[in-house]
């Protein structure tokens, strides 16, 4: 006759599966935080390639034409294609001449026209043939959000109105406009919009 053996069970204990999510936790605690700001990071770069790419498009401009891009109006009678809409009227006309003459082929006086011919010979200075978003708030591309002033102000801050772009006619000086705090310095002092 053979004893009966009882089956041994085996698994883990409530105590053992309590370590186990104990250990997974304090390891997201750590590595978390590592993430959101290797995000920050990749937005802030993201906006320094930005803002290089739009400056160096602005300094091309002014090289080619002598004058800033919105200085200018960009309605030409003598387009064959779709002509510039932007004139140096106001702010939403020298924002709309900016894009205008960064976007399409351009000639001497700044006149923008969609077709390149003779006379419309220079640009689009931008590869995608608008202004791109501000990577830190994700606009700016629109032209309700961009702020255009002529006030020739080598200082200029953003003000945070709409989060999107700021440029200046007279100083060809272009900026991020938004007071996120980014950079845990607290809104407002962010140092990416001098950059």
């Amino acid at each position: 006759m053979q004893p009966i053996r009882k089956a041994i069970q085996q698994g883990f204990t409530l105590v053992e599966l309590l370590i186990v999510v104990i250990i997974l936790a304090l390891l997201a605690a750590i590595v978390v935080p590592q993430f959101a700001s290797s995000t920050d990071d990749a937005k802030l770069a993201s906006l320094d390639t930005t803002l290089s790419n739009v400056r160096s498009a602005i300094d091309l401009y002014k090289q080619q034409h002598g004058e800033y891009p919105g200085e200018l109006t960009a309605v030409d009678a003598a387009c064959t294609g779709t002509d510039g809409t932007g004139t140096a009227a106001d702010a939403g006309q020298r924002a709309q001449a900016f894009l205008d003459q960064l976007s399409l082929y351009t000639d001497a006086q700044g006149g923008a026209c969609s077709i390149k011919d003779a006379n419309f010979q220079y640009g689009p200075y931008l590869k995608k043939g608008t202004l791109p978003d501000n990577p830190i708030t994700n606009v700016g591309s629109a032209l309700a959000e961009f702020v255009v002033v002529n006030a020739g102000d080598l200082v200029m801050a953003a003000d945070g109105a709409d989060g999107g772009w700021k440029y200046d006619v007279l100083t060809g000086k272009f900026i991020a406009n938004d007071n996120t705090d980014i950079d845990g310095a607290g809104p407002g002092t962010e140092t990416y919009d001098q950059r």
